[in-house]
């Protein structure tokens, strides 16, 4: 009988999940990007959208396969970065509601919205940095 080679496998077994942490910095930005567009009106938090909600399923359905690699930090910075946004899209509701009696709320809550959008952007931008390189983002 004929021996048959194994089937290939175009991963390796252990390799890092570095398509779908890609896929997460993409959909990141381009959360950030609608949000920074719609200058704070549409969406009070950039990760709060569907596309920043998809994008950290993504980050936490790949967090065991990263642990130990490189990918590890990039993972905990995309999750990281989610959660900050919300509490501060948080913030700026609260912002917003308690401040509007004096009309000042109207003008800080879409300042702390396009802030956080652009805070978001800064991160993706230096995580796919090191992304690119394939080094783990220093903490700190």
């Amino acid at each position: 009988m004929a021996d048959f080679p194994p089937p290939r496998t175009t991963a390796a077994a252990g390799s890092p999940p570095t398509t779908a942490m890609l896929i997460v910095y993409v959909l990141l930005g381009l959360a950030a990007l609608t949000q920074i567009g719609s200058s704070g009106l549409v969406t009070p938090a950039p990760l709060l959208t569907f596309i920043g909600i998809v994008a950290v399923i993504i980050a936490y359905v790949n967090r065991a396969e990263a642990r130990g690699t490189w990918l590890e930090s990039h993972v905990e910075w995309t999750i990281g970065t989610f959660w900050w946004s919300t509490l501060w899209a948080v913030i700026g509701w609260v912002v917003l509601i308690a401040l509007a009696i004096v009309l000042i709320g109207f003008a800080l809550g879409p300042l702390i919205w396009a802030a956080v959008a652009i805070w978001v952007l800064y991160r993706v931008i230096r995580g796919i940095l090191y992304f690119k390189d394939q080094r783990p983002i220093p903490r700190g």
